[in-house]
Protein backbone atom coordinates (compact mmCIF):
# COMPACT_ATOMS: atom_id res chain seq x y z
CA UNK A 1 0.00 0.00 0.00
CA UNK A 2 1.34 3.40 -0.95
CA UNK A 3 2.32 5.43 2.10
CA UNK A 4 0.58 8.77 1.83
CA UNK A 5 2.98 11.27 3.32
CA UNK A 6 1.26 14.48 4.34
CA UNK A 7 3.95 16.92 5.42
CA UNK A 8 3.02 18.83 8.55
CA UNK A 9 5.25 21.83 8.07
CA UNK A 10 3.79 25.10 6.84
CA UNK A 11 4.82 26.20 3.34
CA UNK A 12 4.55 29.90 2.57
CA UNK A 13 4.05 31.38 -0.88
CA UNK A 14 7.56 32.88 -0.79
CA UNK A 15 9.07 29.39 -0.46
CA UNK A 16 7.36 28.02 -3.58
CA UNK A 17 9.83 27.98 -6.51
CA UNK A 18 9.05 29.62 -9.83
CA UNK A 19 8.93 26.28 -11.68
CA UNK A 20 5.95 24.04 -11.01
CA UNK A 21 7.22 21.85 -8.22
CA UNK A 22 4.19 22.45 -6.04
CA UNK A 23 0.82 22.29 -7.80
CA UNK A 24 -2.42 23.54 -6.25
CA UNK A 25 -5.23 21.15 -7.25
CA UNK A 26 -8.89 21.25 -6.18
CA UNK A 27 -8.06 18.55 -3.62
CA UNK A 28 -4.97 20.16 -2.16
CA UNK A 29 -1.35 21.05 -2.87
CA UNK A 30 1.02 18.44 -4.31
CA UNK A 31 4.81 18.53 -4.34
CA UNK A 32 6.74 16.68 -7.03
CA UNK A 33 10.37 15.90 -7.78
CA UNK A 34 12.32 18.36 -9.90
CA UNK A 35 14.33 16.70 -12.65
CA UNK A 36 16.50 18.21 -15.37
CA UNK A 37 14.03 20.34 -17.34
CA UNK A 38 10.80 18.88 -15.94
CA UNK A 39 9.01 17.85 -12.76
CA UNK A 40 7.55 14.43 -12.03
CA UNK A 41 4.65 13.94 -9.62
CA UNK A 42 4.40 10.28 -8.60
CA UNK A 43 1.46 8.46 -7.07
CA UNK A 44 -1.27 11.12 -6.99
CA UNK A 45 -4.55 9.66 -5.68
CA UNK A 46 -7.49 10.27 -8.04
CA UNK A 47 -10.09 8.16 -6.20
CA UNK A 48 -10.66 6.60 -2.81
CA UNK A 49 -9.02 3.19 -2.30
CA UNK A 50 -11.52 0.67 -3.76
CA UNK A 51 -11.33 -1.65 -0.77
CA UNK A 52 -13.82 -3.12 1.68
CA UNK A 53 -17.34 -2.08 0.76
CA UNK A 54 -15.96 -0.17 -2.27
CA UNK A 55 -14.63 -3.35 -3.88
CA UNK A 56 -16.63 -3.92 -7.11
CA UNK A 57 -18.20 -0.48 -6.99
CA UNK A 58 -17.70 2.58 -9.15
CA UNK A 59 -14.72 4.69 -8.00
CA UNK A 60 -15.46 7.41 -5.48
CA UNK A 61 -13.85 10.88 -5.53
CA UNK A 62 -10.73 11.24 -3.44
CA UNK A 63 -11.01 13.29 -0.26
CA UNK A 64 -9.19 16.61 0.01
CA UNK A 65 -6.15 17.14 2.20
CA UNK A 66 -4.86 20.21 4.04
CA UNK A 67 -1.07 19.89 4.06
CA UNK A 68 1.24 19.31 1.11
CA UNK A 69 0.99 15.85 -0.44
CA UNK A 70 4.47 14.51 -1.22
CA UNK A 71 4.21 12.88 -4.67
CA UNK A 72 7.67 11.33 -4.52
CA UNK A 73 7.11 7.61 -5.02
CA UNK A 74 5.09 5.47 -7.41
CA UNK A 75 2.00 3.76 -6.08
CA UNK A 76 1.34 0.05 -5.90
CA UNK A 77 0.14 -1.65 -9.06
CA UNK A 78 -3.34 -3.13 -9.16
CA UNK A 79 -3.76 -6.72 -8.01
CA UNK A 80 -2.45 -9.11 -10.66
CA UNK A 81 -0.28 -12.17 -11.07
CA UNK A 82 3.29 -11.19 -10.23
CA UNK A 83 4.97 -14.17 -11.89
CA UNK A 84 5.15 -12.97 -15.48
CA UNK A 85 7.93 -15.38 -16.42
CA UNK A 86 7.58 -15.33 -20.18
CA UNK A 87 8.92 -13.15 -22.93
CA UNK A 88 7.59 -9.90 -21.47
CA UNK A 89 9.24 -10.35 -18.08
CA UNK A 90 12.65 -10.04 -19.69
CA UNK A 91 11.44 -7.26 -21.97
CA UNK A 92 9.64 -4.95 -19.56
CA UNK A 93 9.50 -6.44 -16.06
CA UNK A 94 12.93 -7.92 -15.48
CA UNK A 95 14.53 -4.90 -13.80
CA UNK A 96 13.76 -4.83 -10.06
CA UNK A 97 14.53 -1.09 -9.93
CA UNK A 98 11.17 -0.45 -11.64
CA UNK A 99 9.12 -2.98 -9.70
CA UNK A 100 6.37 -1.83 -7.33
CA UNK A 101 4.26 -3.79 -4.81
CA UNK A 102 0.73 -5.05 -5.43
CA UNK A 103 -2.35 -3.74 -3.66
CA UNK A 104 -6.06 -3.11 -4.13
CA UNK A 105 -5.19 0.46 -3.08
CA UNK A 106 -3.86 1.36 -6.53
CA UNK A 107 -5.94 4.19 -7.98
CA UNK A 108 -3.15 6.70 -8.51
CA UNK A 109 -1.73 8.60 -11.47
CA UNK A 110 1.63 10.13 -12.37
CA UNK A 111 2.36 13.44 -14.10
CA UNK A 112 5.54 14.59 -15.87
CA UNK A 113 5.44 18.26 -16.83
CA UNK A 114 8.00 20.65 -18.34
CA UNK A 115 5.88 23.70 -17.48
CA UNK A 116 7.36 26.51 -15.44
CA UNK A 117 4.09 28.43 -15.13
CA UNK A 118 0.49 27.32 -14.80
CA UNK A 119 -0.70 29.36 -17.79
CA UNK A 120 1.41 27.58 -20.46
CA UNK A 121 -1.50 25.40 -21.70
CA UNK A 122 0.72 22.54 -22.86
CA UNK A 123 -0.77 19.52 -24.66
CA UNK A 124 -1.36 16.46 -22.50
CA UNK A 125 -0.94 12.75 -23.22
CA UNK A 126 -3.17 10.61 -21.02
CA UNK A 127 -1.63 7.12 -21.23
CA UNK A 128 -3.46 3.85 -20.50
CA UNK A 129 -1.22 0.80 -20.12
CA UNK A 130 -1.88 -2.57 -21.73
CA UNK A 131 -1.77 -6.06 -20.28
CA UNK A 132 -4.91 -7.86 -21.51
CA UNK A 133 -6.97 -6.15 -18.75
CA UNK A 134 -5.19 -8.64 -16.48
CA UNK A 135 -1.87 -6.94 -15.65
CA UNK A 136 0.43 -3.98 -16.16
CA UNK A 137 0.80 -0.61 -14.44
CA UNK A 138 1.43 3.04 -15.20
CA UNK A 139 5.03 3.19 -13.95
CA UNK A 140 6.46 0.31 -16.00
CA UNK A 141 10.08 0.82 -17.02
CA UNK A 142 9.27 1.57 -20.67
CA UNK A 143 7.00 4.48 -19.70
CA UNK A 144 8.67 7.80 -18.93
CA UNK A 145 7.85 11.43 -19.61
CA UNK A 146 11.30 12.91 -20.09
CA UNK A 147 11.37 12.63 -23.90
CA UNK A 148 7.84 14.00 -24.21
CA UNK A 149 8.58 16.87 -21.83
CA UNK A 150 11.57 17.85 -23.97
CA UNK A 151 9.11 18.22 -26.84
CA UNK A 152 6.66 20.31 -24.84
CA UNK A 153 4.11 17.64 -23.91
CA UNK A 154 2.86 16.67 -20.45
CA UNK A 155 2.60 12.92 -19.80
CA UNK A 156 0.03 11.40 -17.46
CA UNK A 157 0.08 7.66 -16.74
CA UNK A 158 -2.54 5.88 -14.65
CA UNK A 159 -3.35 2.70 -12.79
CA UNK A 160 -6.84 1.17 -12.94
CA UNK A 161 -8.43 -1.96 -11.54
CA UNK A 162 -7.69 -5.17 -13.46
CA UNK A 163 -9.02 -8.72 -13.90
CA UNK A 164 -11.81 -9.66 -11.46
CA UNK A 165 -11.30 -6.47 -9.45
CA UNK A 166 -11.90 -4.30 -12.51
CA UNK A 167 -14.30 -6.30 -14.67
CA UNK A 168 -16.23 -8.86 -12.61
CA UNK A 169 -19.93 -8.83 -13.48
CA UNK A 170 -22.33 -10.90 -11.40
CA UNK A 171 -26.07 -10.95 -10.56
CA UNK A 172 -25.26 -10.13 -6.91
CA UNK A 173 -23.38 -7.00 -8.00
CA UNK A 174 -26.04 -5.96 -10.50
CA UNK A 175 -28.76 -6.38 -7.86
CA UNK A 176 -27.12 -3.89 -5.50
CA UNK A 177 -26.41 -1.35 -8.25
CA UNK A 178 -28.94 1.43 -8.80
CA UNK A 179 -28.72 0.91 -12.57
CA UNK A 180 -28.87 -2.88 -12.35
CA UNK A 181 -25.43 -3.28 -13.91
CA UNK A 182 -22.02 -4.61 -12.91
CA UNK A 183 -18.47 -4.91 -14.22
CA UNK A 184 -16.66 -2.07 -16.02
CA UNK A 185 -15.08 -0.81 -12.78
CA UNK A 186 -11.67 -0.58 -14.46
CA UNK A 187 -13.17 1.53 -17.25
CA UNK A 188 -14.92 3.76 -14.71
CA UNK A 189 -11.53 4.16 -13.01
CA UNK A 190 -10.08 5.37 -16.30
CA UNK A 191 -12.94 7.84 -16.72
CA UNK A 192 -12.51 9.17 -13.18
CA UNK A 193 -8.76 9.57 -13.74
CA UNK A 194 -9.51 11.45 -16.97
CA UNK A 195 -11.99 13.66 -15.08
CA UNK A 196 -9.33 14.36 -12.44
CA UNK A 197 -6.85 15.37 -15.13
CA UNK A 198 -9.43 17.49 -16.96
CA UNK A 199 -10.21 19.38 -13.75
CA UNK A 200 -6.66 19.77 -12.44
CA UNK A 201 -4.11 19.65 -15.27
CA UNK A 202 -4.13 23.44 -15.53
CA UNK A 203 -2.30 23.54 -12.20
CA UNK A 204 0.53 21.60 -13.87
CA UNK A 205 0.69 23.91 -16.92
CA UNK A 206 -1.53 21.75 -19.10
CA UNK A 207 -4.40 22.52 -21.46
CA UNK A 208 -7.49 20.58 -20.44
CA UNK A 209 -8.94 21.18 -23.89
CA UNK A 210 -5.99 19.43 -25.55
CA UNK A 211 -5.86 15.97 -23.97
CA UNK A 212 -4.82 13.05 -26.19
CA UNK A 213 -6.00 9.75 -24.74
CA UNK A 214 -3.48 7.09 -25.74
CA UNK A 215 -2.85 3.43 -25.10
CA UNK A 216 -1.45 0.18 -26.41
CA UNK A 217 -3.02 -3.30 -26.63
CA UNK A 218 -5.67 -3.42 -23.86
CA UNK A 219 -4.80 0.25 -23.36
CA UNK A 220 -5.72 0.96 -26.99
CA UNK A 221 -8.91 -1.06 -26.55
CA UNK A 222 -9.58 1.11 -23.52
CA UNK A 223 -9.06 4.24 -25.62
CA UNK A 224 -11.63 2.96 -28.12
CA UNK A 225 -13.97 2.32 -25.19
CA UNK A 226 -13.53 5.89 -23.91
CA UNK A 227 -14.13 7.50 -27.32
CA UNK A 228 -17.22 5.28 -27.64
CA UNK A 229 -18.68 6.21 -24.25
CA UNK A 230 -20.93 9.18 -23.60
CA UNK A 231 -19.50 9.40 -20.08
CA UNK A 232 -16.28 11.04 -21.32
CA UNK A 233 -18.16 14.02 -22.74
CA UNK A 234 -15.83 16.56 -24.33
CA UNK A 235 -12.76 15.65 -22.28
CA UNK A 236 -10.93 13.92 -25.17
CA UNK A 237 -9.43 16.08 -27.92
CA UNK A 238 -7.48 13.36 -29.79
CA UNK A 239 -6.85 9.63 -29.59
CA UNK A 240 -3.89 7.31 -30.27
CA UNK A 241 -4.47 3.55 -30.41
CA UNK A 242 -1.41 1.31 -30.73
CA UNK A 243 -2.12 -2.35 -31.58
CA UNK A 244 -5.68 -2.35 -30.33
CA UNK A 245 -7.88 0.18 -32.13
CA UNK A 246 -9.80 -1.16 -35.11
CA UNK A 247 -13.00 -1.64 -37.06
CA UNK A 248 -14.32 -5.02 -38.18
CA UNK A 249 -11.11 -6.93 -37.47
CA UNK A 250 -9.08 -6.60 -34.32
CA UNK A 251 -8.96 -7.46 -30.64
CA UNK A 252 -12.39 -6.16 -29.64
CA UNK A 253 -15.14 -8.44 -28.43
CA UNK A 254 -18.68 -7.23 -27.80
CA UNK A 255 -19.45 -8.65 -24.37
CA UNK A 256 -23.08 -8.28 -23.35
CA UNK A 257 -23.72 -7.75 -19.64
CA UNK A 258 -25.74 -10.95 -19.47
CA UNK A 259 -22.83 -12.95 -20.88
CA UNK A 260 -20.36 -11.22 -18.58
CA UNK A 261 -22.50 -12.13 -15.55
CA UNK A 262 -22.52 -15.79 -16.58
CA UNK A 263 -18.73 -15.76 -16.65
CA UNK A 264 -18.81 -14.00 -13.30
CA UNK A 265 -20.96 -16.76 -11.83
CA UNK A 266 -18.41 -19.32 -12.97
CA UNK A 267 -15.64 -17.35 -11.26
CA UNK A 268 -17.56 -16.96 -8.02
CA UNK A 269 -18.22 -20.71 -8.02
CA UNK A 270 -14.44 -21.21 -8.00
CA UNK A 271 -14.15 -19.06 -4.87
CA UNK A 272 -16.75 -21.03 -2.95
CA UNK A 273 -18.37 -17.81 -1.71
CA UNK A 274 -22.04 -18.19 -0.78
CA UNK A 275 -22.95 -14.50 -0.74
CA UNK A 276 -21.72 -11.09 -1.87
CA UNK A 277 -20.81 -10.26 1.72
CA UNK A 278 -18.66 -13.38 1.90
CA UNK A 279 -17.08 -12.64 -1.48
CA UNK A 280 -16.20 -9.07 -0.44
CA UNK A 281 -14.76 -10.40 2.79
CA UNK A 282 -12.24 -12.63 1.02
CA UNK A 283 -8.65 -11.44 0.94
CA UNK A 284 -6.64 -10.99 -2.25
CA UNK A 285 -4.60 -14.03 -1.22
CA UNK A 286 -7.80 -16.08 -1.08
CA UNK A 287 -9.11 -14.78 -4.42
CA UNK A 288 -5.87 -15.11 -6.43
CA UNK A 289 -5.93 -18.94 -6.81
CA UNK A 290 -9.52 -18.75 -8.07
CA UNK A 291 -8.51 -16.16 -10.69
CA UNK A 292 -5.75 -18.41 -12.03
CA UNK A 293 -7.98 -21.48 -12.15
CA UNK A 294 -10.85 -19.57 -13.75
CA UNK A 295 -8.69 -17.99 -16.47
CA UNK A 296 -7.01 -21.33 -17.15
CA UNK A 297 -10.40 -22.90 -17.77
CA UNK A 298 -11.43 -19.99 -20.00
CA UNK A 299 -8.43 -20.46 -22.27
CA UNK A 300 -8.77 -24.24 -22.32
CA UNK A 301 -12.42 -24.01 -23.36
CA UNK A 302 -11.87 -21.27 -25.94
CA UNK A 303 -13.40 -18.48 -23.86
CA UNK A 304 -10.20 -16.46 -23.93
CA UNK A 305 -10.26 -13.04 -22.31
CA UNK A 306 -13.61 -12.60 -20.60
CA UNK A 307 -12.74 -10.00 -17.96
CA UNK A 308 -13.17 -7.05 -20.29
CA UNK A 309 -15.53 -4.06 -20.70
CA UNK A 310 -19.14 -5.11 -21.21
CA UNK A 311 -22.10 -3.48 -22.95
CA UNK A 312 -24.09 -2.36 -19.92
CA UNK A 313 -26.13 0.48 -21.43
CA UNK A 314 -24.23 2.97 -19.29
CA UNK A 315 -20.49 2.87 -20.00
CA UNK A 316 -21.13 1.27 -23.40
CA UNK A 317 -24.52 1.50 -25.07
CA UNK A 318 -23.71 -0.75 -28.02
CA UNK A 319 -20.93 -2.85 -29.56
CA UNK A 320 -17.68 -1.21 -30.66
CA UNK A 321 -18.19 -1.60 -34.40
CA UNK A 322 -21.93 -0.93 -34.21
CA UNK A 323 -21.18 2.43 -32.60
CA UNK A 324 -18.80 3.23 -35.47
CA UNK A 325 -21.50 2.17 -37.96
CA UNK A 326 -23.87 4.62 -36.27
CA UNK A 327 -21.24 7.38 -36.33
CA UNK A 328 -21.56 7.47 -32.55
CA UNK A 329 -17.89 7.69 -31.54
CA UNK A 330 -16.11 10.98 -30.96
CA UNK A 331 -15.36 13.09 -34.02
CA UNK A 332 -11.73 13.87 -33.18
CA UNK A 333 -8.34 13.26 -34.85
CA UNK A 334 -7.15 9.64 -34.65
CA UNK A 335 -3.73 8.00 -35.01
CA UNK A 336 -3.53 4.21 -34.88
CA UNK A 337 -1.52 1.27 -36.15
CA UNK A 338 -0.02 -2.16 -35.63
CA UNK A 339 3.29 -4.06 -35.77
CA UNK A 340 4.64 -6.54 -38.31
CA UNK A 341 4.87 -9.40 -35.79
CA UNK A 342 1.88 -8.27 -33.78
CA UNK A 343 -0.55 -10.38 -31.84
CA UNK A 344 -2.35 -13.01 -33.97
CA UNK A 345 -0.05 -12.40 -36.98
CA UNK A 346 1.09 -15.83 -38.18
CA UNK A 347 4.01 -16.96 -40.32
CA UNK A 348 1.46 -17.93 -42.95
CA UNK A 349 0.16 -14.36 -42.92
CA UNK A 350 3.62 -12.95 -43.51
CA UNK A 351 4.43 -15.48 -46.23
CA UNK A 352 1.20 -14.69 -48.06
CA UNK A 353 1.66 -10.94 -47.73
CA UNK A 354 -1.26 -10.53 -45.31
CA UNK A 355 -0.29 -8.14 -42.53
CA UNK A 356 -2.81 -9.43 -39.99
CA UNK A 357 -6.29 -8.57 -38.80
CA UNK A 358 -5.13 -5.65 -36.69
CA UNK A 359 -3.50 -4.06 -39.74
CA UNK A 360 -6.68 -4.53 -41.77
CA UNK A 361 -8.77 -3.21 -38.88
CA UNK A 362 -6.81 0.03 -38.63
CA UNK A 363 -7.32 0.78 -42.33
CA UNK A 364 -11.02 -0.10 -42.06
CA UNK A 365 -11.33 2.27 -39.08
CA UNK A 366 -9.94 5.12 -41.17
CA UNK A 367 -12.21 4.27 -44.09
CA UNK A 368 -15.26 4.39 -41.84
CA UNK A 369 -14.24 7.82 -40.56
CA UNK A 370 -14.01 9.06 -44.14
CA UNK A 371 -17.31 7.43 -45.08
CA UNK A 372 -19.06 9.63 -42.53
CA UNK A 373 -17.34 12.71 -43.97
CA UNK A 374 -14.88 12.96 -41.11
CA UNK A 375 -11.15 13.30 -41.51
CA UNK A 376 -9.56 9.87 -42.08
CA UNK A 377 -7.11 8.63 -39.49
CA UNK A 378 -3.31 8.57 -39.60
CA UNK A 379 -2.32 4.91 -39.80
CA UNK A 380 1.12 3.39 -39.16
CA UNK A 381 2.84 0.02 -39.53
CA UNK A 382 5.88 -0.66 -37.27
CA UNK A 383 8.29 -3.10 -38.94
CA UNK A 384 11.60 -2.68 -37.09
CA UNK A 385 12.96 -6.14 -36.31
CA UNK A 386 14.39 -5.44 -32.87
CA UNK A 387 17.97 -6.69 -32.31
CA UNK A 388 18.84 -9.23 -29.64
CA UNK A 389 16.59 -12.18 -30.57
CA UNK A 390 14.19 -13.39 -33.26
CA UNK A 391 11.03 -11.75 -31.86
CA UNK A 392 10.98 -9.16 -34.63
CA UNK A 393 8.54 -6.24 -34.47
CA UNK A 394 6.59 -7.93 -31.70
CA UNK A 395 3.43 -6.79 -29.92
CA UNK A 396 4.50 -3.81 -27.73
CA UNK A 397 7.91 -3.38 -29.41
CA UNK A 398 7.15 0.19 -30.47
CA UNK A 399 6.78 1.36 -26.85
CA UNK A 400 10.54 1.74 -26.44
CA UNK A 401 10.45 4.14 -29.38
CA UNK A 402 7.30 6.18 -28.70
CA UNK A 403 8.44 6.89 -25.14
CA UNK A 404 12.11 7.42 -25.99
CA UNK A 405 13.28 4.93 -23.36
CA UNK A 406 15.69 2.81 -25.42
CA UNK A 407 18.38 3.47 -22.78
CA UNK A 408 16.43 1.17 -20.45
CA UNK A 409 16.11 -1.62 -23.00
CA UNK A 410 18.31 -4.73 -22.65
CA UNK A 411 18.67 -5.06 -26.41
CA UNK A 412 21.82 -4.04 -28.38
CA UNK A 413 20.09 -1.07 -29.99
CA UNK A 414 21.92 1.00 -32.59
CA UNK A 415 22.18 4.67 -33.44
CA UNK A 416 19.58 4.00 -36.12
CA UNK A 417 17.16 2.87 -33.41
CA UNK A 418 17.61 6.17 -31.58
CA UNK A 419 17.00 8.02 -34.84
CA UNK A 420 13.83 6.01 -35.42
CA UNK A 421 12.66 6.78 -31.90
CA UNK A 422 13.33 10.48 -32.46
CA UNK A 423 11.23 10.44 -35.66
CA UNK A 424 8.35 8.60 -34.01
CA UNK A 425 8.39 10.94 -31.02
CA UNK A 426 8.29 13.92 -33.37
CA UNK A 427 5.26 12.54 -35.23
CA UNK A 428 3.48 11.48 -32.03
CA UNK A 429 4.01 14.78 -30.19
CA UNK A 430 3.11 16.86 -33.25
CA UNK A 431 -0.17 14.94 -33.37
CA UNK A 432 -0.76 15.61 -29.67
CA UNK A 433 -0.20 19.30 -30.23
CA UNK A 434 -2.23 19.88 -33.40
CA UNK A 435 -4.02 16.70 -34.49
CA UNK A 436 -1.57 16.42 -37.40
CA UNK A 437 1.67 14.41 -37.01
CA UNK A 438 3.55 16.30 -39.70
CA UNK A 439 6.18 18.90 -39.02
CA UNK A 440 9.43 20.45 -40.16
CA UNK A 441 12.13 18.03 -41.41
CA UNK A 442 9.72 15.08 -41.38
CA UNK A 443 8.64 13.02 -44.36
CA UNK A 444 4.95 13.65 -45.03
CA UNK A 445 2.51 11.33 -43.28
CA UNK A 446 -0.73 11.45 -45.22
CA UNK A 447 -4.10 10.38 -43.81
CA UNK A 448 -5.25 6.91 -44.81
CA UNK A 449 -8.01 7.90 -47.23
CA UNK A 450 -9.84 5.94 -49.92
CA UNK A 451 -7.60 7.22 -52.70
CA UNK A 452 -4.30 5.60 -51.76
CA UNK A 453 -4.77 3.94 -48.30
CA UNK A 454 -1.55 5.58 -47.13
CA UNK A 455 0.09 3.77 -44.19
CA UNK A 456 3.25 5.20 -42.62
CA UNK A 457 5.91 2.52 -42.20
CA UNK A 458 8.41 2.83 -39.34
CA UNK A 459 11.76 1.05 -39.55
CA UNK A 460 15.45 1.90 -39.27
Amino acid sequence: MKDVVLNSYKQTIMEVPMSIVIAATKYGRIKGIEEQGYTVFKGIPYAKPPVGELRWKAPQPVESWEDIYMADCFSCKSVQENSNDGFYKKEFYGNPAYEVPISEDSLYLNICTPAEQTDEKLPVEFWIHGGAFMGGYGSEMEFDGEALCKRGVILVTINYRLNIYGFLAHPWLSAENERGISGNYGTLDQIMALQWVYENIGSFGGDRDNITVSGQSAGAMSVQTLVSSELTGNMIAKAIMQSGGSYGKGLHRDMLLEEAMKFGERFVAETGAGSLEELRGMTTEELTPAIGKFMGEMFQTGGGLVLIPNIDGYVLKDGYYSLIDRDAIKDIPYLLGSNKNDIFVTEEDLESGHKGNLFDGTIAFSQKREAFHHKPAYVYYFTRQLPGDEAGAFHSAELWYTFGTLDRCWRPVTEEDYQLSDRMLAYWTNFMKTGNPNGESLEEWKPCDSLDFYVKRFDV
